[in-house]
């Protein structure tokens, strides 16, 4: 009896106990799915933008909002990478930018390849992008007022009015040559080519203005025209061409020699690098981004080696340096002290070759250029090292040294150190001015072949003058800061700004790796600066940002 109530007992206490654990079970499962619910609605797309913005603690008009510490806009920079972004509307074409977007194009290229930023995944539309750069270029900080430029503040100008009795001598009548228009070209801006009009619209500060109407039909030339000769270019370490065109235009050119996923050989000196064709044109769009409007406008062209350069060039050291590979593809290498060899040939596909077009400037005869020895020159030697890569102190004596000691030399020579930090070109050795404007003008930001070599590395010694002179213009600053944000992101603008050239629809110019150093170099830059200014209220030395907006903080109306 008592052995049966024993068993009745434990047989009672083990379906309690499963009953238990099947309670908690059921308990546990049903928590869990509660706790996936949101407890809020998903919010729409612009509550969710004005909810990221509120946290950066940004206001994207106004020039008060962006004036704060770096420090801090960092941190939260940083920790908003990943803000989602709204942007609505399809982009035709860019204002002042040149190449239209077709509508038409594959959805292949309107997504952007996949990539990893911050350990996540991510695939940007197009469209986005594109307006994006859109609503950069109408921001206030790329649309500051100026005062009227004064005549002697332009590079060339023309007569306004002309003498009947001097009418022949002040047109350009051109029959002579074979292969070039027929143009007659008078004082009227509408009788003049883009090319022409180009270069009367460089100024003491900048080679075109920010809406240049003029940069449609002047890149549509570059793409598109005719070339009518095609010769060497005396001097340089590379090959390098002078196109012609019917109506008297000239561009560089500069032929594709490396693949774009080609990354530069780590045991080769910078001064050993090739020369590639698409940092030429990246660095135009990346130079126009920044806000300085001083590399010549470039533009990717597929040219037939044969019809365009073989067959109407008037070198005869060109022309004897043409041979058809093994595998049919008609190839050259020209003269250069660098890569001009059979073994170092350029060869089209099998007649079709990617190269640059870049919109050549005056003739050194008509306007005069002065060449400037970069103060931050490396030695260009496999054992020695330059003096400012010795001495911690070395830029308090540029500061004394003409022209550097006075006027926006220094701060323009930060604005060129940032354009070369950023796409990785080390090969800065000399700069050029325009002797007409003399030391108070811009700097030419010319020959970024050497660019956008390696995207896995970043060098810092790039850097360096901003690092010891901790000097920076103020509007440079601020533009810099407005492309840390998300919805200017700079890899995101400079990725929609280079699908507008022609040679997009072959491949990306750049591709994703590079984009994103991009993102990653401008927080260094930033870092910098905020560095200098925690030195700077600690030794109480010179100010970091030299203040070129004063005047128009009464000009713009912060938002908010």
């Amino acid at each position: 009896m008592m052995w049966r109530m024993r068993r009745r007992s434990r047989t009672i206490c083990l379906s309690l106990a499963f009953v238990t654990i099947f309670l908690h079970l059921l308990l546990a499962l049903v928590s869990l799915s509660i706790y996936h619910q949101p407890c809020d609605p998903p919010l729409p797309p612009r509550t969710q933008n004005l909810r990221d913005l509120a946290l950066t603690n940004y206001i994207s008009v106004g020039i008060s909002s962006l004036a704060e510490s770096p420090t801090d806009t960092t941190q939260r920079d940083s920790s908003n990478l990943d803000a989602k972004k709204d942007a609505k509307g399809h982009v035709q074409t860019l204002p002042g930018k040149g190449l239209s977007v077709k509508e038409n194009k594959k959805a292949s290229m309107n997504m952007t390849v996949s990539y990893f930023r911050d350990g996540a995944s991510k695939a940007e539309p197009l469209e986005f992008g594109l307006s994006k750069l859109v609503a950069l270029f109408e921001h206030p900080l790329y649309n500051m007022p100026s005062p009227p430029i004064p005549e002697e503040d332009w590079l060339l100008k023309v007569k306004p009015k002309v003498k009947a009795r001097e009418k022949s001598s002040q047109m350009w009548v051109s029959a002579s040559q074979e292969g070039y228009e027929d143009v007659q070209w008078n004082s009227s801006i509408n009788s003049h080519p883009p090319w022409l009009r180009f270069h009367l619209s460089i100024s003491r500060w900048q080679l075109y203005p920010h809406h240049d109407p003029n940069m449609e039909p002047l890149t549509q030339q570059l793409a598109t025209h005719r070339i009518v000769s095609a010769v060497q270019k005396s001097g340089g370490t590379q090959l390098k061409l002078v196109m012609s065109f019917p109506n008297y235009g000239q561009a560089m050119f500069k032929p594709m020699k490396q693949e774009r996923d080609e990354e530069t050989n780590y045991n080769l000196y910078y001064f050993s690098d090739f020369e590639r064709h698409n940092a030429e044109i990246a660095a135009f769009h990346l130079d126009r981004i920044l806000g300085y409007r001083r590399v010549p406008p470039a533009v990717g062209r597929l040219v037939d080696v044969v019809k365009e350069i073989k067959d109407v060039t008037i070198d005869r050291k060109l022309a004897r340096t043409f041979f058809t590979s093994p595998v049919g593809s008609v190839c050259f290498y020209g003269q250069c002290s660098y890569y001009c060899s059979t073994e170092h040939a350029v060869c089209g596909r099998p007649r079709a070759l990617e190269a640059s077009l870049a919109v050549m400037l005056p003739d050194l005869s008509l306007v005069a250029r002065r060449s400037w020895r970069s103060p931050w020159r490396r030695s260009y030697s496999r054992s020695k090292l330059a003096k400012w890569e010795t001495e911690p102190d070395y830029c308090s004596t540029i500061k004394k040294t003409p022209p550097y000691d006075k006027g926006t030399r220094l701060v323009d020579f930060i604005d060129l150190v940032i354009l070369d930090f950023l796409m990785s070109n080390m090969d800065r050795h000399h700069y050029e001015t325009f002797e007409k404007f003399g030391n108070n003008t811009f700097l030419l930001h010319l020959d970024n072949g050497r660019a956008f070599g390696r995207h896995s590395k970043d060098e810092p010694s790039i850097l360096a003058p901003l690092k010891q002179c901790c000097r920076i213009r103020q509007s440079t600053w601020l533009r810099l800061r407005l492309l840390s944000l998300p919805q200017y992101r700079l890899s995101d603008v400079m990725r929609a700004s280079l699908s507008q050239d022609p040679l997009h629809s072959v491949a990306p110019l750049l591709l994703e790796p590079h984009l994103a150093a991009l993102d990653r170099r401008l927080k260094t830059v930033l870092q910098t600066v905020s560095r200098c200014q925690k030195r700077q209220s600690k030794d109480s030395g010179d100010e970091v940002i030299y203040d070129d907006v004063a005047y128009l903080k009464d000009l713009v109306t912060p938002a908010g």
